[in-house]
């Protein structure tokens, strides 16, 4: 799959900004640092010099088209990968955005890079990264340049890609991919074959990692009510500080039953999660039970469609099926 470049990308926005099919372009710019980029608003031609498409662009901008759809009357353009097709159409089956005024162009993918997976052999003291046929990072602990080839820094969501196929566009540049097979479920299989003691102590030491700064709530698009359960300010879940470590884990299981059905798996809770924590599974939890009890679904793969767990027919599972022989 030919790799499409930055050039690419901002000459289609400007002669979409010019001819006024839009008025503003969602993409992405530089943050602090050469890997942390971030999502941006562009409304000229100008502002475009400061788009940025690398290995480090993993942000999914569906959630962004709430807000986004709202400000004006115009359309808005917006770069979508592969996965954030899926998370795309899920939001519009919940009529959570304005489908009229965006303009979508759907962008191949081969990846995203995972700045962790660098650190490890760098450390914390990266200096600068450019992205090319390979990663060069450099650091202050030396002037020497470390050079990564993308497939061994990739991050897991993309090494477990589930597809390469848009599902949502109305432009595409590149070529299109296809579903594909994944390992996606191998290990949430690994953790179900361990002993209950031992799933326990393994969620115990991710999850006591959290600091309860909500960035998994937040960037997640299937977290898109305006009054959280969790924003109560007179309940300790709002925050860490006076959270207990069983307020710490309800956390993150109920907000994973608030999205069953609806994640798309995009990955997006891990990727922000400055603690590392693979929250990810249990989505993907939740996805492989509803594939073996209900018959395999996808969030997002066409508008419209509906999760098994809001239908109801006689041929449903029962719940002894279900956790007969358990632990």
């Amino acid at each position: 799959m030919q790799k499409i470049t930055r050039d690419v990308l901002v000459e289609k926005a400007a002669s979409l900004l010019e001819n006024g099919t839009v008025d503003r372009v969602l993409g992405w710019k530089k943050g602090e640092f050469d890997y942390d980029l971030t999502p941006a608003v562009f409304t000229s031609a100008d502002d475009l010099k400061d788009l940025v498409w690398n290995d480090f662009c993993g942000a999914n901008f569906s959630k962004y088209l709430i807000a986004n759809t709202k400000k004006s009357a115009s359309k808005v353009l917006v770069f979508l990968k592969p996965c954030d097709t899926y998370s795309f159409n899920q939001l519009l089956t919940e009529h959570r955005f304005d489908r009229e005024k965006v303009y979508a162009i759907g962008i191949p993918c081969e990846g995203m890079a995972d700045i962790s997976k660098i650190k490890a052999v760098t450390g914390d003291g990266i200096s600068s990264i450019e992205c090319g046929e390979k990663i060069n990072v450099t650091t202050i602990y030396s002037d020497d340049t470390v050079s990564f080839d993308l497939s061994d820094v990739m991050a897991e969501r993309c090494v477990n890609c589930k597809s390469k196929k848009h599902v949502a566009y109305d432009e595409l540049i590149g070529e299109e991919g296809d579903v594909i097979e994944s390992g996606r479920f191998d290990e949430v299989e690994r953790i179900e074959n361990m002993t209950a003691d031992e799933r326990y102590a393994f969620w115990q030491n991710e999850l006591s990692r959290c600091i309860r700064c909500n960035a998994c709530r937040d960037v997640c698009p299937a977290c898109t009510c305006e009054k959280c359960v969790f924003d109560n300010p007179n309940h300790s879940l709002e925050n860490k500080a006076p959270a207990t470590s069983f307020e710490e884990k309800m956390f993150h299981i109920i907000r994973a039953f608030h999205v069953a059905g609806r994640c798309t798996d995009c990955g997006e809770c891990s990727r922000v999660c400055p603690q590392n924590i693979p929250l990810h599974l249990l989505n993907r939890k939740f996805i492989k039970d509803m594939n073996t009890h209900y018959g395999e679904y996808q969030a997002g793969a066409e508008v419209g469609s509906r999760a098994p767990l809001v239908n109801y027919t006689t041929e449903d599972v029962e719940p002894g099926d279900v956790f007969e022989g358990r632990e």
